[in-house]
């Protein structure tokens, strides 16, 4: 009897690991996914409705024809694991006996977890990018912006791609100058961190780059309340940052269903991993990728690539009872939109900040620094992401690994 792999989620890690299974198992696995509805969306492209840069209908594509032939889909929300029985209870009532489970439901928005944030003002002087709707809203806010003081808030970390938030100031003030009122509007980024960003280096960069363009930064701001009638953060030490639009990227968690099996998660619903093999801490036959992994580093897109490749391998190699490769080194790569046709790029692991130079090789984009070159990537990995990334293919030239390749180390110091 073959042996099953159950997959939950049908996004951007339950589809590529379920299709890089299906390639390398092929017909030895049995491979069922599952989701609670039909809509993969491309979140990248959230960024850009607002601007009018994206088409929101050319985000969203049908999740079950993602996946490769041979591969069941079960439409369904999931209740709980039983991870001591190796079965998955379905909200509908379905129980599926898993020989290794994959857990790959991403991570979900809270906002109802801040005090006022869904209240009085929410979609209208209030608004977040971070959900198809919520996208779609705020382009209708952003057209009918004429002025004022529009501020960035990221109520606490994590987040889905971190770098989005700052995407967003750098895409508003190219916009409010493209509609020649950029000198009515003041545009403040509200971050709970020290700084821009949570890697030093590419901290410093971002912050000049904030301030080159007239981006007020606020930072160890820990938001408290959302107060849409007043126009108003209040954070929990009594300080307020003032608004007139409000762009807030609310609290995440995992998947709600991982709060209900015991000894699956963390506090916030996240999935607890080896952070190298992406095996479970607690049960040996579950794996975990993308968002919904508790790992240190990004919940970004091209780590859930890069993860993916590890976790298949390490499923096969799981079921095969062999020993694991712990061959993920948290490698996260990230195009950073910073306007008029331009964006940065940054690339880095668990144990390397980013660094200056270039990727993937000492030929390849320019690292750290804005160029029109990084843009026509951020635009092109659209079709990579549907062509190569989903399909569970390898992109010529990037390997799971971070290379080392092209990257200015700092020389070490001297004793």
């Amino acid at each position: 009897m073959s042996k099953h792999i159950v997959i939950l989620g049908g996004g951007t890690g339950g589809t590529l690991a379920a299709n890089r299974l299906r390639r390398g198992l092929g017909e030895q696995v049995r491979i069922t996914v599952v989701d609670q509805d039909d809509e993969h969306v491309y979140q990248p492209g959230l960024l850009f409705v607002p601007f009018a840069l994206a088409q929101p209908e050319d985000l969203v594509r049908s999740r079950p024809r993602q996946l490769r032939r041979g591969i069941e889909y079960h439409r369904s929300a999931v209740d709980h694991v039983d991870a001591e029985a190796s079965r998955v209870r379905l909200a509908d009532g379905t129980t599926l006996f898993y020989d290794a489970l994959v857990i790959a439901t991403g991570a979900r928005l809270v906002p109802e977890e801040t005090e006022g944030l869904t209240g009085p003002g929410w979609r209208e002087t209030v608004h977040t990018f971070y959900d198809y709707a919520g996208a779609m809203a705020l382009a209708s806010a952003l057209d009918e912006f004429t002025g004022g003081h529009l501020v960035v808030n990221v109520v606490d970390l994590p987040i889905k791609c971190p770098v989005a938030p700052l995407e967003f100031c750098f895409l508003a003030d190219w916009y409010f100058t493209e509609q020649e009122i950029r000198d009515e509007v003041r545009i403040t980024y509200v971050t709970p961190l020290d700084s821009a960003f949570t890697k030093p280096v590419a901290a410093k960069t971002l912050a000049g780059l904030l301030a080159d363009k007239g981006i007020e930064l606020v930072t160890e701001f820990n938001t408290g309340e959302v107060d849409g009638a007043g126009g108003r953060l209040v954070s929990y030490d009594g300080r307020e940052v003032p608004f007139d639009l409000a762009v807030v990227v609310p609290m995440h968690s995992g998947a709600s269903y991982v709060e209900l099996s015991p000894g699956l998660g963390d506090e916030f619903g996240f999935v607890s991993v080896d952070p190298h093999t992406l095996q479970s801490t607690a049960y040996p036959d579950i794996f975990a990728l993308g968002d919904a992994a508790g790992v240190p580093t990004s919940k970004a897109g091209s780590v859930t690539h890069f993860e993916g490749a590890v976790l298949a391998r390490n499923v096969a190699r799981y079921l095969a009872g062999r020993p694991l490769d712990p061959g993920f080194d948290g490698h996260t790569n990230c195009f950073i939109e910073s306007g008029f046709h331009k964006a940065m790029l940054i690339d880095f692991n668990y144990d390397t900040e980013p660094l200056p130079g270039h990727f993937p090789a000492a030929a390849g984009l320019p690292l750290l620094r804005e160029s029109r070159l990084n843009h026509l990537g951020k635009l092109m990995f659209s079709w990579l992401y549907w062509h190569s990334l989903l399909p569970g293919r390898e992109i010529p030239g990037i390997a799971a690994e971070m290379p080392a390749a092209g990257k200015e180390f700092p020389a070490p110091a001297e004793h």
